[in-house]
């Protein structure tokens, strides 16, 4: 919405659902290399990891676009999950251990998966090995999957996603005013959108463009009390 110095920054893009794009940088980077390698995955699995917020759940939504993948919910683990998608797809997977009848289930859903020639892509918080598995097998399944993970967002990528955002909304904001926001607000992909759509509407309402007091006010009216 101003007319000053525009940033623009150089990554590699991977279309997404709902108009957004996955930005291709060093933190995401090992697991987007596993991805492409499908389906040449160990164990016919791929477990990705990584903090609230880094983007995995996102990167699974681009796979699931580019290959004709199918999103499992946490209870449909049965008979039914079986159809012919070339892979299924099950977020936060670590939900599942320490509860018997859900690890039968993700034990079942593994072989018939990997006997149909389907591979099975799950993301979770932590590391397979660090999951409280009780049922052995599947535990000894988990260990022969391939696993990456994802680090939280950097300032440069989450840079470019503000900046991306800022794009999508037909916002012109200047350079100063990302650098602003980048040294005060939470480091995820969700407070990136979180705090554009606060920003867009704020912006609106007050007929101001988006600067560095309108930011700062946004700011302080979104910050979490203490």
């Amino acid at each position: 919405m101003t007319s000053g110095r525009q940033l623009t920054l150089e990554f590699d893009h991977r279309p997404a659902l709902g108009g957004e794009d996955f930005l291709v940088a060093p933190p995401n980077a090992d697991a987007v290399a596993w991805l492409d390698r499908w389906p040449d995955w160990p164990g016919s699995a791929l477990v990705i990891s990584g903090p609230a917020g880094c983007g995995k759940s996102h990167l699974a939504a681009v796979f699931m676009a580019e290959r004709g993948a199918r999103r499992l919910e946490l209870g449909d683990l049965g008979p039914a999950a079986e159809d012919d998608a070339s892979a299924l797809v099950l977020d936060d997977a670590d939900r599942l251990a320490g509860e018997a009848a859900s690890e039968e289930a993700l034990f079942h859903l593994y072989n018939h998966n990997r006997a149909a020639g389907r591979c099975l892509l799950l993301t979770a918080t932590e590391p397979p090995a660090r999951w409280p598995i009780g049922l052995p097998d599947l535990a000894s399944r988990l260990k022969a999957v391939a696993h990456v993970g994802i680090g939280a967002p950097d300032d440069a990528l989450i840079q470019a996603v503000l900046v991306k955002l800022f794009a999508d909304r037909q916002l012109r904001v200047d350079a100063d005013v990302v650098g602003f926001l980048l040294t005060r607000m939470e480091r995820s992909f969700a407070a990136a959108r979180a705090l554009v759509e606060a920003l867009d509407r704020a912006a609106l309402a007050k007929r101001r463009n988006i600067t560095i007091p309108l930011a700062r006010e946004v700011l302080d009216e979104t910050a979490p009390e203490r």
